[in-house]
């Protein structure tokens, strides 16, 4: 970059320095401790870029709830409407023969078909059988328009449903532009990380919409003497019960971000305690599968964003470049991956 322009330099690499793990206040030291979390992550205070990821995310994977919820009611529409064309098609030739019968015959005929009786007992015989098929056809008739009724409003329910997922389809492709714009300093799209044969995570709880409920910092955080929110617990445990057992650490009181409310944790690639330098080897792949896992249960995780190795995730935008103002593994998150929940 030209030395011309030291505003925009300083400005690139003050919101290159937003998209971080814990996103929170201070930059980190060059190394963390052994023991220890990986500090602030090298994290600007200025929360603007973190705001956008939360605000777009949310908006996002809330269209794609509603989204998905309406592709399964469509489906489930389509097949009352085919139900319902199917009994429709069977009465349809009865009904045609009623009316057929109704034109031809008239009112009259019935009178005189109680006439030509021979006796009193033919008399009360016919007119018991004439009731009869008149109930017989007030019902087919009746079921015949309560069948077009339906099929009306079915019919008026998939064109609804179709709107709703257009509708969804806009939101969604917005919040991706706007996640984009928000990260397009911070680095351009990236190839990610991808891993074959990766465990479906068991699924967070949602409401009947689809939705994700509103949680609190509300439960222990094993790892800390801190807090997290009960989806973020379940993240944790089932991406360990996933195989995913290296060292973590979540809860963290400093900084405006994911951490203090309970909703991040970094998961560190070394098999000792602590998170140590740049992953090579072993750890390179267990951190690369681990953000790969992350992605692929993004929605059953309620994921908000992930970060591993100079490069976020997140799911209105995918894969983007990034790296931390202090360049050091902490603040590049080549020595953790880093989950932010919903």
């Amino acid at each position: 970059m030209s030395s011309r322009h030291p505003y925009r330099r300083v400005m690139v690499a003050l919101l290159s320095a937003l998209v971080l793990g814990g996103l929170a206040g201070t930059p980190a030291a060059a190394e963390p401790t052994p023991g220890g979390d990986p500090g602030d992550e090298g994290a600007s205070a200025n929360p603007t870029l973190a705001q956008v990821l939360e605000q777009t995310t949310q908006a996002y994977t809330d269209a794609k709830a509603r989204f998905d919820a309406s592709v399964k009611r469509q489906g489930e529409l389509t097949e009352q409407l085919k139900n319902t064309e199917a009994q429709l098609a069977t009465i349809k030739d009865q009904v045609a023969a009623i009316a057929i019968a109704a034109y031809r015959t008239g009112p009259l005929t019935t009178f005189a078909a109680l006439m030509d009786a021979g006796s009193p007992d033919g008399f009360a015989e016919r007119a018991g059988s004439i009731n009869e098929i008149a109930h017989h056809n007030d019902n087919l008739l009746h079921q015949y328009k309560l069948l077009q009724d339906a099929q009306t409003a079915q019919k008026k329910a998939l064109d609804d449903e179709v709107t709703t997922q257009q509708q969804q389809v806009a939101t969604m492709d917005q919040q991706k532009k706007d996640a984009e714009k928000a990260l397009a300093l911070a680095g351009g799209p990236s190839k990610g990380f991808v891993t074959a044969n990766l465990p479906v995570a068991d699924p967070v709880k949602r409401n009947s919409d689809g939705s994700l409920p509103k949680e609190s910092c509300s439960v222990k955080d094993p790892t800390t003497t801190g807090c997290l929110t009960p989806r973020t617990l379940h993240d944790m445990q089932t991406a360990q019960k996933d195989g995913f057992k290296r060292f973590v650490s979540c809860y963290r009181p400093s900084g405006p971000y994911e951490h203090p409310k309970g909703r991040a944790c970094d998961f560190s690639v070394q098999k000792s305690n602590g998170f140590g330098g740049v992953a090579t080897g072993d750890d390179f792949v267990y951190g690369s599968t681990l953000a790969a896992y992350f992605v692929k249960n993004a929605y059953n995780l309620g994921v908000m964003y992930v970060i591993w190795f100079k490069q976020i995730w997140t799911p209105a935008a995918g894969w983007h470049h990034y790296s931390g103002v202090a360049g050091d593994p902490s603040s590049d998150h080549t020595n953790h991956v880093h989950l932010s929940v919903l």
